[in-house]
């Protein structure tokens, strides 16, 4: 982590965890610079670094009612930002195999016109059939899927089984992929890679 300590950090944290955007400040100074260079050093990219900053502290502000459970707060912040940045780099690499399939060159910055629709549309679809998940499905396969933990953190973090978590997965992955083949002919190929 740092170097240094952040002073009085348990103090900052509690008082984060009750809203204190003063307290909230000095933790965000303090490993800012940390989480960008560690973000940096993964995706050898400095404006994904830059999102990934901003994506983690919000994460921590918006979550910050779990911050009294955490332990160790630089090991908490590491293990986000390692996440973060190869749920990024996957989402990257997604992008680039559906390119290459579509046929595109590597000098295209962008999805041609339809593509581009077609891929939101499909993004629709699948935020569709997540919106009408249970909520522990729809929180196990966000938690899996989207951010990228393992099963046993889903686990820990729900305060339930793996087999649980497994089962909950199972049961989402099944409703994703027969919503998605309504429009299988509609979307060939795209909807595939929400499904990775």
């Amino acid at each position: 982590m740092r170097d240094k300590n952040l002073l009085n950090e348990t103090a900052l944290l509690a008082r984060t965890a009750r809203g204190d955007e003063h307290a909230f400040r000095e933790v965000f100074d303090h490993y800012q610079q940390y989480v960008f260079t560690f973000a940096q050093k993964i995706t050898h990219s400095s404006s994904d670094a830059e999102e990934i900053v901003q994506d983690i502290f919000l994460k921590v502000w918006f979550s910050r009612d779990q911050l009294l459970t955490i332990e160790n707060f630089g090991a908490y912040l590491n293990r986000l930002v390692r996440n973060h940045a190869l749920n990024l780099l996957r989402h990257e690499a997604i992008v680039n195999k559906v390119k290459a399939e579509m046929g595109l060159n590597s000098s295209d910055n962008d999805l041609g016109t339809q593509q581009t629709l077609d891929y939101k549309e499909t993004k629709e679809l699948l935020d569709e059939v997540l919106s009408r998940l249970p909520e522990q499905q729809r929180r196990v396969y966000t938690l899996c899927h989207l951010e990228g933990l393992k099963y046993d953190e889903v686990a820990v973090q729900l305060n339930i089984s793996s087999d649980t978590v497994h089962y909950h997965m199972k049961l989402a992955l099944a409703t994703i992929r027969a919503h998605f083949k309504r429009y299988a002919l509609v979307y060939p190929g795209l909807f595939l890679i929400f499904l990775n």
